[in-house]
């Protein structure tokens, strides 16, 4: 059976958002130097890869300068881990790990929606779960990216804070949280539409098994 035009949109619209938030999970560009200082301390950073060039934590009474790019939780940064992981880059983490989590989820469940068959009598449940995960995927991702953007570039964490711009994997992040509302929603519409088509069916055969 033909599928129809809201499931492809919501579809296709998983698809975008999967992409987008893979990209942004896995990339070290949440925050970088915006290029004008000659010799920054500070490079970029991503959800879990922080790069430095020659930088020193003043707070601390170490002889230590960090250099090159490492994960975040590498040996080698350990005794800064106070100053890497403030509280609110740790909610950051765990609310876009969520979303990245349940989109892998939801992604397996669109696949099914997309390619398994409308007459299957779990259908009408595959659609509803679908969008709920992907819903609440999208409301953990939402969160992130507000608690990132409005702590991110601020003058208490990364030095030369006034070089500090939001990158493109943080633009993705918010592209991509977007693009799962839109799938959630547009997979809990088609649920509600093959409920209706379902009870309208139902409603069908009564009457013809009462006139007969």
């Amino acid at each position: 059976m033909e599928k129809s035009r809201t499931l492809k949109v919501a579809a296709a619209c998983t698809a975008l958002a999967f992409a987008f938030v893979v990209i942004a999970f896995t990339t070290p560009y949440w925050l970088e130097t915006d290029g004008k200082l000659p010799n920054p301390k500070f490079i970029r950073l991503g959800l879990w890869e922080a790069c430095f060039h020659n930088f020193e934590d003043i707070r601390h009474l170490y002889d230590t300068r960090f250099n090159s790019c490492w994960w975040i939780f590498e040996e080698e940064y350990y005794i800064i881990q106070d100053f890497l992981l403030p509280e609110f880059f740790v909610a950051t983490q765990f609310f876009f790990t969520l979303c990245f989590t349940l989109l892998l989820v939801g992604g397996f469940l669109t696949l099914i929606c997309t390619f398994g068959s409308r007459r299957n009598d779990k259908y009408q449940l595959i659609l509803w779960a679908n969008g709920g995960t992907l819903t609440l995927s999208a409301t953990f991702g939402i969160i992130a990216v507000i608690i990132f953007g409005a702590r991110g570039d601020g003058r208490d964490w990364m030095p030369n804070w006034e070089h500090n711009d939001v990158g493109w994997s943080y633009a993705l992040a918010v592209v991509g949280t977007v693009f799962l509302y839109i799938g959630g929603i547009l997979f809990l519409i088609e649920g509600r539409r093959t409920r209706k088509r379902e009870q309208k069916s139902l409603m069908a055969d009564q009457k013809t098994h009462t006139t007969i």
